[in-house]
């Protein structure tokens, strides 16, 4: 029975990154051995083991072959006769299929370390195309190591092109689908994701609506569409959003108005289903679901917030539910920022409306409950009289700070 450390932890060591977590597999043992050694198994599917000190996952050295479509259709084949570089061929791309002995001798069938040196993504074999998810990791992959000047494969391109045009990503779960994407778009460059992912033709078939941004000017600045969803999810990463934030940024172009006036108008119905179908179709968490219809139906309204008048001020902080829900507004002011701050020469301009509406929003906050109990009111009648207090210290609040009335 032979160990080696393989993927990830070979791959970051050798770049000069920080290892987060050690793979291992094993050649030549069989799960009653890994059992009667104190390896716990995992994973009905795979012959996967944790070990019993450290919890390191162990998998017994594989071959798979392709049975059917989509993820679920591949057959295993672990036994102690598999070797390492079989094991190794089913890898996604030559960055992610190098070993380590016990020894730290590295094994590196397929110029894994070549291509580290030439900062390419390159896939293994051919079987790279049995696995549509690959699509989304390969970009993932990309977004990860942009910075450090890594770039998809011409041929490796070529696959994902050839993937993408097969109709098999249709195949793939919305949860496998959004595990790769919520993964992405925390990376350095999640805009590169987004790049990659339509250059080889994947994001029209998983976000024809963010695909067509890509055919589309930009209204009122000389970027197009497209250029601009780019600046914004680069923007989110230089500022270390969170994700709810950058799944709102994705999507929040979708429920611009197709014509654009000069007038504060919310995005009518047609423009939030499509934001409401890429929700719908990757099963998105509900954080981020809620957080991606909010800052695309009132993005406009907090690019617009010195000027609007105190009544409409006020239904937007209603609308957020600011009183139980406080978290969930300073994440739709973040998402309107990173918007603004990609239109201009970005870094460095200020974004005051989000400090006018937090004001409005502690304005409102503060008025008590307490003085109008002592009044006398109560049940229906005292959330009205709450209301119109409310609203009151939001006009009071537009008059000391706002340009409005």
């Amino acid at each position: 029975m032979q160990i080696y450390k393989v993927g990830g932890a070979v791959r970051d060591r050798l770049l000069g990154r920080p290892v987060t977590e050690v793979d291992w597999v094993v050649v030549g043992s069989s799960a009653e051995e890994m059992q009667a050694k104190g390896f716990r198994p995992v994973g009905a599917d795979f012959p996967v083991f944790l070990h019993p000190a450290t919890g390191e996952e162990y998998a017994l050295a594989r071959t798979e072959r392709k049975s059917g479509r989509g993820y679920g259709g591949f057959t295993f084949y672990a036994s102690p006769d598999v070797t390492l570089e079989e094991d190794l061929t089913r890898r996604d791309l030559t960055i992610n299929a190098m070993a380590e002995d016990e020894q730290g001798q590295l094994i590196d069938p397929y110029g894994g370390q070549s291509d580290l040196a030439a900062r390419q993504l390159r896939h293994v074999s051919s079987a790279f195309a049995e696995d549509p998810l690959r699509v989304l990791r390969v970009a993932r992959f990309a977004a990860r190591y942009a910075d450090l000047g890594f770039s998809v494969a011409t041929e490796t391109q070529a696959l994902m092109r050839q993937l993408a045009e097969s109709g098999e990503l249709q195949a793939l779960t919305p949860e496998r689908s959004w595990k790769e994407i919520s993964r992405a778009l925390m990376e350095p460059r999640p805009d590169v994701f987004v790049q990659v992912l339509h250059e080889c033709g994947a994001l029209k078939e998983l976000f024809p609506e963010i695909e067509q941004l890509f055919n589309e000017p930009q209204p009122d600045t000389q970027a197009t569409a497209s250029e601009h969803l780019l600046r914004v999810m680069r923007q989110c990463a230089i500022e270390q959003q969170p994700l709810p934030v950058r799944w709102a940024c994705l999507l929040q172009q979708l429920g611009l108005p197709a014509e654009p006036s000069d007038a504060v108008s919310a995005p009518c119905k047609q423009e939030l289903q499509r934001i409401e179908a890429v929700n719908g179709r990757f099963k998105v968490p509900r954080d981020c679901q809620e957080l991606a219809m909010l800052a695309g139906e009132f993005l406009g309204f907090s690019h617009a917030a010195m000027s609007l008048p105190a009544p409409t001020l006020f239904e937007l902080l209603q609308h957020f539910d600011i009183y139980r829900r406080p978290e969930r507004f300073e994440l739709f002011l973040a998402a309107c920022e990173m918007d603004a701050r990609a239109r201009t020469d970005f870094e460095t301009r200020s974004y005051p409306q989000a400090d006018y509406l937090r004001g409005a929003a502690e304005s409102a906050r503060a008025v008590q409950v307490k003085p109008l109990i002592e009044r006398g009111y109560k049940g229906a009648e005292l959330g009205d009289a709450l209301k119109l207090e409310r609203l009151e210290a939001v006009r009071q609040y537009c008059r000391r700070h706002g340009h409005a009335h």
